[in-house]
């Protein structure tokens, strides 16, 4: 079951997540980053499982400055889930699954 994660940077931030009708959860990771990869197929899994409801991003740290910097992206992973333009939860860290699912299931 493949996913729906989508890859945004700085220039198309606005309109793909703070515009967005639905809820977005962003993943802000970089490719060096071990437990960015460890949770990398929990977050496709729940994109597949929460598609037409959910938007789920990712945005590489390295290559984008401008938004990690503004949300205070201090580590990574941290995944932000959005709705109506602002943060409503923040997960930082390499989580289980069935956490990431918890917070998305909430904002539904």
């Amino acid at each position: 079951m493949a996913g729906d994660v989508i890859n945004i940077g700085d220039s198309d931030f606005q309109t793909q997540v703070l515009d967005s009708q639905q809820p977005v959860l962003v993943d802000f990771w970089a490719t060096w980053c071990a437990p960015c990869r460890a949770i990398a197929p929990s977050v496709e899994a729940l994109s597949a499982q929460y598609k037409g409801q959910v938007k789920f991003a990712k945005m590489d740290i390295d290559a984008n400055q401008d938004t990690p910097q503004k949300y205070g992206i201090r580590s990574i992973p941290t995944l932000l889930l959005f709705k109506g333009g602002k943060v409503v939860e923040q997960i930082v860290g390499a989580v289980p699954k069935s956490r990431i699912e918890d917070v998305v299931r909430k904002n539904l």
